[in-house]
């Protein structure tokens, strides 16, 4: 697979001749609606097998080589070119596939209402063979301990047909909001507990779940034992019914991270109780707050960084998210929220409002501005197929388990193609 990313002049004719493949290739990689009017700036999936690399100033057989973890003796027998030949700049050499690291994947969905909507459903069936896990987000807690759960239409159904394991989300929700005081609730009150594992268990051996998460936020700090505590309770349990038990972590770069998201989850805790966990790596752009990357790779980095000084990688599912989001400027503290849009979407807002799209080197995002009709000055940022590899390759630098996506329903398809040509998807016997 190879990124191409839009020049000015390009065409989709002339972009599929660079890389000997057809156009009605690259559109249905791609999914686009436009394939006669690309953006600057966007970045394109090209499906081939191996790559193209097109050498650059000051780079040779070797040192490209080693960028693609090959030797200069095969790319010189694969290009049929001398092994000591001096490479020209923009010199075209082809690089076979390489072999895919094996990986965990899960992504939540997240139904609201009475039923699953045709969008969410439709996003289940062409994404779950690309998933280890599904993750039905979620059944929420009661202060009793019994469970309300969410509209399952076929999701089950069609996680069983793709051969993905059903992950079973566990929250302290209420009204939409998480809860502090039903988070104190849980891991505090030993009956509320003993109820809520004996729902869980009957809830997850009745479904086919494989995997119990916890996903507790916004809990009293005071709290943070008491969690730990419940959690060993829980794998106990959980073991004893079959069943794995993951958890939802808030992105922390030390133990000492004050903040109410932050102060109750232990990472060295559940680095040892867990049998995975989730870091969730994003909303540093969020809709209420200033214009930034959402999942910016430093940030990323450190946390994940710190996370491996406590737990091992193993037991890592990087967090990543599916969308951007369109600010209206200047942003106001307190003022209505960014819009959330797909990465889809902000290609197409961008085609329609005639911008190019950047990419910021930094957080490795791209990002665009625009003056909407009413005068109103926009920035946008999202993810595109040149983010999400830079957190592949993250994955693979640390040597993580996983990735785990927040969430289905906006569309994305480069990055189910560059998921899949970077690994090799674990599914569970």
């Amino acid at each position: 697979m190879q990124i191409h990313v839009v020049q000015p002049g390009n065409t989709l004719s002339a972009i599929a001749a660079t890389y000997n493949t057809t156009t009605t290739a690259l559109i249905d990689a791609n999914e686009l609606d436009a394939p006669n009017n690309l953006v600057v700036g966007q970045a394109l999936v090209v499906p081939i097998a191996g790559r193209f690399h097109f050498v650059q100033p000051g780079e040779s057989l070797y040192s490209i080589a080693q960028a693609y973890n090959t030797t200069y003796q095969e790319l010189a027998q694969v290009n049929n070119i001398p092994v000591n030949q001096t490479l020209q700049v923009g010199f075209r050499l082809y690089i076979p596939e390489q072999a895919q690291p094996p990986i965990t994947s899960n992504a939540y969905i997240e139904p609201f209402g009475d039923t699953v909507s045709q969008t969410l459903e439709n996003a289940a069936a062409k994404n779950t063979p690309y998933l280890t896990y599904l993750a039905l987000f979620s059944y929420n807690v009661n202060r009793d301990g019994t469970l309300e759960a969410p509209p399952l239409g076929n999701l089950l159904q069609t996680a069983e047909q793709n051969n993905t394991a059903l992950m079973m989300v566990v929250t302290n929700l209420e009204e939409g909001q998480f809860s502090q005081d039903l988070g104190h609730i849980i891991v505090t009150v030993q009956a509320v507990q003993n109820t809520l594992l004996d729902s869980i268990i009957n809830t997850a051996t009745a479904n086919g779940f494989t995997d119990v998460h916890f996903d507790l936020e916004f809990l009293p700090p005071e709290d943070r034992e008491a969690y730990n505590n419940f959690l060993r309770t829980a794998k106990q349990r959980l073991a004893e019914a079959g069943l794995l038990m993951s958890t939802a972590l808030a992105p922390k770069t030390s133990a000492e991270q004050q903040g109410a998201w932050y102060e109750a989850h232990d990472y060295a805790a559940h680095g040892e109780i867990a049998d995975f966990v989730v870091l969730m790596t994003y909303e540093w752009g969020y809709s209420y707050g200033p214009p930034l990357a959402v999942s910016p790779l430093p940030q990323v980095r450190e946390v994940v960084e710190y996370a491996l000084t406590e737990m091992p990688a193993d037991k890592i599912l990087l967090g990543q998210n599916l969308y951007g989001y369109d600010w209206t400027l200047p942003f106001v503290e307190g003022g209505d929220p960014a819009e959330a849009i797909s990465p889809q979407q902000a290609i197409t807002r961008a085609r329609e409002q005639n911008v190019a799209i950047q990419y910021d080197p930094t957080s490795q995002a791209p990002f665009y501005f625009y003056t909407d009709d009413a005068g109103n000055r926009h920035e946008v940022w999202f993810e595109d197929a040149r983010s999400i590899q830079a957190k592949f390759d993250l994955i693979k630098e640390l040597n993580l388990l996983g990735i785990s996506y927040w969430k289905l329903g906006l569309a994305f398809p480069q990055n189910w193609l560059l998921l899949e040509d970077n690994f090799t998807i674990r599914k569970l016997e």
